[in-house]
């Protein structure tokens, strides 16, 4: 009999934007990479149930073995943290409670290794989310009914020799200018808050975009990084060797990616740096 690989043991993993409870989510892909690792701290940043699409009538297996799975990671020694996103801001209610399991936050600050690393969803920056619910529930289900689609799209070009895409993506990337920016406008705001604050690290996840920057000013220097998702990216922030690492899940094993290029940013007024996030969301 084939003994079961040894889990790595890890300081901090940060998930977000698992959507589970929707047809995007990659639940199955996500089980199998939470049972390669033991860490510390595992903290779930935001968007891990969809409460905005959630139907009673659609909560398959492999959604709930993810749950279930996170329990069993936290009585064999995980602290839990959960931080409420937007698709499941209900749970913010329960804010600064500690089940003893699981821990419930708006934001968390680790201390590792004498650095100290900020972590929070995202949406603060989003003016649509806190004036135009409406618009961005609106926004949800037309993303739901687009990786429906994506589906069929798949496997039309499988079936005849093409290669896999992922429609959701390319649109983000229309919506938001792709990768063209070296430094986004939302990566540039987090990061002055956080150099401001004095951070070693920011981590955010709501935009789907996983990444890894350091991004340095006039006052100082900090490293940007979003945790992506489980529905086109399969990703996850894991701290090991005194640094977080952006890892990709492809299925049979994690490959590790680095993006770590300086970038130069300018040095703002409190009031020039929510201005800028403001515009950011509204060009959008």
């Amino acid at each position: 009999m084939n003994a079961k690989p040894a889990k790595r043991p890890l300081k901090a993993v940060v998930i977000s934007d698992a959507h589970l409870g929707t047809y995007g989510s990659k639940a199955a892909d996500l089980h199998a990479y939470l049972r390669t690792i033991r860490p510390e701290t595992l903290v779930l940043n935001g968007d891990f149930i969809d409460a905005w699409r959630f139907s009673a009538r659609y909560f398959p297996p492999e959604h709930l073995k993810v749950v279930r799975y996170l329990f069993k990671m936290a009585e064999e020694g995980t602290r839990l943290v959960y931080i409420p996103g937007n698709h499941d801001e209900v749970a913010r209610r329960f804010a600064g409670i500690d089940f003893g399991l699981l821990k419930v936050a708006n934001k968390l600050v680790l201390s590792l290794d004498n650095t100290t690393t900020w972590i929070f969803h995202g949406d603060v920056f989003d003016v649509v989310m806190h004036h135009s619910r409406w618009m961005a529930k609106l926004g949800s289900v037309g993303f739901g009914f687009l990786i429906a689609l994506n589906r069929f799209v798949n496997a039309f070009l499988v079936f005849f020799g093409g290669k896999k895409i992922s429609l959701a993506a390319r649109i983000k990337d229309m919506v938001k200018g792709g990768k063209k920016e070296a430094v986004t406008q939302f990566e540039a705001t987090v990061a002055r808050l956080a150099i401001r604050k004095g951070y070693h690290y920011v981590i955010c996840g709501h935009i789907h975009r996983p990444v890894k920057k350091r991004i340095m000013n006039q006052a100082g220097v900090t490293t940007y990084l979003n945790s992506g998702d489980w529905v086109d990216n399969n990703t996850a922030l894991e701290y090991e060797d005194g640094d977080w690492h952006l890892r990709y899940w492809k299925g049979e094993g994690a490959n590790l990616t680095e993006e770590t290029a300086v970038e130069e940013i300018l040095s703002e007024t409190a009031e020039e740096v929510f201005v800028r996030a403001f515009r950011e969301v509204l060009k959008s």
